[in-house]
């Protein structure tokens, strides 16, 4: 008897790897990416005062800045002593209001306080945002690499490169004389931290052509620039 023998074929079997099959999935329990870059600004592209002017934000690192000086406020004369009258009152360099439509007021520190003496308060901020820290200032500052150019409007010339994105002008200071001094050469940033004597308060100083970063304090009568920074 003939046996007859079938032939058989063998398919190879193609095992298919799917490489994100057990990959862990990047969202947290709650459905966030845990990849997307921090926002501090949330979405926030411009601010406006009680006087409805309006300013920028940039985000340096995770702080959430307004990107121009505060200009709010009634123009005092530099020989002029602020009160507590519910009425912002503000210096323009050498008197002059085009100077705080460009650089912003010059403002001693109890009226950005709004004669409160709490550091972190709002002060004349927008809603959500305050007068910095003297500890806010120095994470700034660390941002930046600790270079003052970085932190400069490339307007300033004399090597300012604004990588930063802070863009901060010269806009000079209102003397405790009641003169005006320094601008386009210097610019100082108030904080709302009060130095050990309530008659001073930490600022953060910028000039011309440096690299340099001070962090020191002065009178709280001297009229200096505001920058508010967002509440986290």
């Amino acid at each position: 008897m003939r046996i007859q023998f079938k032939k058989m074929i063998w398919c190879p079997v193609i095992i298919v790897m799917l490489t994100g099959a057990c990959k862990k999935d990047k969202t947290d329990d709650n459905g966030d990416n845990n990849d997307e870059t921090p926002q501090p600004c949330g979405g926030i592209t411009t601010v406006s005062d009680t006087e409805n002017n309006s300013y920028n934000t940039i985000a340096i690192g995770n702080q959430c800045w307004l990107k121009e000086n505060l200009k709010l406020g009634t123009r005092i004369d530099g020989q002029a002593t602020p009160t507590d009258n519910n009425v912002v009152e503000k210096y323009c360099y050498n008197d002059d209001v085009a100077n705080c439509n460009q650089f912003g007021g010059l403002y001693a520190w109890n009226e950005i306080m709004k004669y409160s003496n709490t550091e972190g308060s709002q002060g004349i901020c927008p809603s959500g945002w305050h007068i910095p820290k003297r500890s806010e200032i120095e994470t700034l500052t660390a941002q930046s690499g600790i270079n003052g150019l970085t932190l400069q409007s490339t307007n300033n010339g004399s090597g300012a490169t604004n990588t930063s994105g802070f863009s901060a002008l010269l806009a000079g200071q209102r003397l405790f004389s009641g003169s005006f001094d320094g601008i386009n050469n210097k610019t100082d940033f108030w904080t709302s931290t009060e130095y050990s004597s309530n008659s001073y308060a930490y600022t953060m100083s910028l000039i011309k052509a440096g690299s340099a970063i001070d962090k020191t304090f002065f009178s709280k009568t001297i009229g200096f620039s505001v920058r508010c920074i967002k509440n986290s």
